[in-house]
């Protein structure tokens, strides 16, 4: 992590990654595309997610989360940052000169080989089948349907640990806590998300904030009775409901959402720990 000499309130805490580990290059113009800016809006206009909107320009790199170029070794170019990932994401270039952009593990660096096969060795990057993946190794960009690519433990720093094989199912140990079980033919990447260090990034200023497409948020406390349950009253109140709810009265804490009958159910063995009751 990047500390900054408290020159002013807002840099006092501030914290950034230490970014040296990158590669200084320009990303690969035909790997990009602009995506459009919809500030949280729906294809009618309606606001679906509040608090977006604004930012910095950013241009979208075209990741390959199926790394389906069987046997053939690719060398990593680069090591870059993605303004749309919490992790970084590496430039692979292939014996035909092919460059695709994959996510970059943790301790991989420029000039190393990541390869995916059936008897890929196990290093971090390589990718390979669940079932060749011995007990207690981690793996990330996880396919959940074969073929489909990588659709799990994908964000900086996660990983998820392999606990047993068995009537053709992997469990797995998720980052949540959660074990499930996944189709042992299905390809996961070996070792641990890039950028683990993610998480202890402080934003510092509201600002910063701003710059990262965040609009601020009004607490409901603040808001009248007729625009929150939790509005109105003469100074400081206490919430005034049983349950936490959203503005439109939507319980949000203690509420499983989860559907009871969705057909996923069956491949979870344990769920996730739930960190109010520790």
């Amino acid at each position: 992590m990047k500390h900054y000499k408290p020159t002013t309130p807002q840099r006092r805490h501030l914290t950034v990654v230490d970014y040296s580990v990158l590669s200084r290059v320009k990303p690969l113009k035909k790997l990009t595309q602009k995506l459009k800016a919809h500030s949280g809006r729906n294809s009618q206009g309606r606001i679906t997610t509040r608090h977006q909107g604004g930012g910095v320009k950013k241009l979208y790199r075209k990741i390959d989360f199926k790394q389906n170029k069987m046997d053939v070794p690719g060398r990593v170019e680069t090591l870059e940052y993605d303004p749309y990932r919490t992790c970084f994401i590496m430039r692979v270039v292939f014996g035909d000169g092919e460059r695709r952009y994959m996510i970059a593990p943790h301790g991989i660096k420029a000039g190393d080989t990541v390869l995916t096969s059936y008897s890929a060795p196990l290093e971090p990057g390589n990718r390979v089948p669940l079932k060749n993946i011995p007990l207690g190794f981690n793996a990330h960009n996880i396919e959940l349907n074969p073929g489909r690519g990588g659709q799990i433990v994908r964000s900086a720093g996660s990983s998820a640990e392999i606990l047993a094989h068995e009537q053709g199912f992997t469990h797995i140990k998720m980052p949540s806590g959660e074990i499930r079980k996944v189709l042992s033919g299905n390809f996961a990447s070996i070792g641990q998300v890039s950028n683990p260090d993610n998480n202890l990034v402080v934003i510092g200023k509201a600002g910063r904030s701003r710059q990262m497409g965040i609009r601020p948020t009004v607490r409901g406390t603040a808001m009248n009775p007729v625009d929150h349950p939790y509005g109105g009253g003469e100074g400081r109140q206490p919430r005034g409901t049983r349950k936490p709810k959203t503005m439109w009265g939507k319980i949000t804490g203690g509420h499983k959402t989860r559907n009871r009958k969705k057909w996923s159910n069956k491949l979870i063995i344990s769920r996730r720990i739930n960190k109010k009751k520790k």
